[in-house]
This record gives structure tokens, sequence and C-alpha cells, in this order.
């Protein structure tokens, strides 16, 4: 029998699942590039919702180090990177707690079928140790997500997911039942690149604002019942 579910859920992490805290990046460039944590400058724009390749060359580059050297220092932080999140296993958990809903969605909408996965700008090492800190079993498919180590153009990071779920389930995506849930304008615009449905949660950006981009939905927050509701909809619609 062919493979089928109730449609696939794509979670993004920093600011969704969890509240964006960039020392780990600031950590992993400073200790990439010998500055002092002090010396990084993140960029004003493009940093929520890229991906950390490309955070990392930006502010390297804003931080004062030359655009060659700044390239080449990213085959140095994807190990760097992955030291310094695990050394702030304990650390995250205090820090960046999840948002209030977050474990309760994402086990309900588990229960109703849902194939769920994360769709981030992390590289895989800091995805799995961030993801780790939310304590839940396997409701989340980890294999079938896409990360800032698989492309650093965020945009070709739906089709990772499409084909890693293909590979695995052995049937095509369907894109009409598939919802990005995410928190920023860069997340409905890639799930838009996709031909997805976007849903946003206003932890960062306003809810007006959010709803200027164009998502499917706009959320104040992960309350369950709203967050399955929603993504019911979507994907029944589809």
């Amino acid at each position: 029998m062919a493979h089928r579910d109730a449609g696939v859920v794509v979670w993004d992490v920093d600011g969704t699942l969890i509240p964006a805290d960039l020392r780990w990046l600031r950590r992993a460039i400073a200790a990439t590039y010998q500055l002092s944590e002090s010396d990084v400058t993140f960029p004003e724009k493009k940093v929520h919702g890229y991906t950390d390749e490309s955070i990392v060359v930006d502010t390297a580059v804003a931080s004062g180090i030359a655009v060659s050297e700044a390239e080449a220092g990213v085959a140095r932080f994807g190990t760097v990177m992955a030291g310094v999140m695990e050394r702030g296993r304990e650390e995250l958990v205090r820090v960046q707690p999840p948002y209030p809903g977050v474990a309760e969605s994402i086990a309900a909408l588990h229960k109703l079928g849902f194939v769920q996965t994360v769709l981030t700008g992390n590289l895989r090492a800091a995805a799995d140790v961030k993801i780790a800190s939310l304590g839940l079993g396997s409701e989340l498919d980890l294999d079938i997500g896409a990360y800032g180590s698989d492309a650093r153009d965020r945009f070709q990071l739906p089709a990772v997911v499409a084909r890693r779920y293909l590979e695995k389930y052995g049937v095509e995506l369907a894109p009409k039942r598939t919802v990005v849930v995410g928190d920023a304008p860069n997340d409905i615009a890639c799930a838009r690149s996709a031909g997805w449905r976007a849903v946003v949660v206003a932890h960062r950006v306003s809810s007006e604002e959010l709803a200027g981009y164009g998502p499917d939905a706009v959320l104040d927050s992960l309350e369950p019942g709203s967050v399955v509701s929603t993504i019911a909809s979507l994907t029944s619609a589809g």
C-alpha cells in the first residue's frame, strides 16, 4: 500500500520552536576568525530566516574580515559550531526553552497522522542539539529535514525535503498538503517558492507586518488548538 499521511508540516526552528539567540553564532564566528566576541558585528539584515553559512560570511565581512578570508573560514566553521553547540547543551536548555505550545502542537499533529520535519538555516549539528532540547520523541522525522549544511541558499532547501521525503516514503511530496510553520518573512517566501502553504507565528514580528507578506495564516502563538485547526484546514483544502 502506498504511503499516505494527513499532510506534511515543516517547522522552522529559531524564532518558531525556540527563541532566537545569536550567542552560539557569535561564539563560533569569533573562534573561526580569531575575533573577540565583542568584535563580532552582525549585519542589520540577512540574519533571521537565512542560513548559518550565509550569516557567517556576511557577519565576518561586517566584522572587518576580507571577503576571501570570510569565504575560506566557512570550511572551518562547521566543526567549530558543532563544538560550540555540544558544550552549550545545558546552557541552551536554560536560555532557550521552547515556546509555549510547541510540544503539545507537535504531539497533536503527530496523533492526527501528519509527517513533521524541519527546514532550518542551522547546520545539522546545531539543529540536532536545539531540537534535542525540546525533549520530543519521534514526532519529528529529522531524516527528511533540510538544514543550512545542505545549501547556503535557503530557497534550495524545500527541494531537499521533497527529495528526502520521496526517498523515504516512496511517493512525491504534495505541495498543497505541505505547510511551513515559521516566524519570519523569509519563511513565507521560501514556502511560496516551493508551492507550499505558509503559516507564521508572531513571536518576533507583529501579526500586522507578517500579514503583509501574504501567508496563508498568522498565529499569535502556538496554542495547540489553533495550530492544529489551521494546518488541518489548509491541508484538507489542498
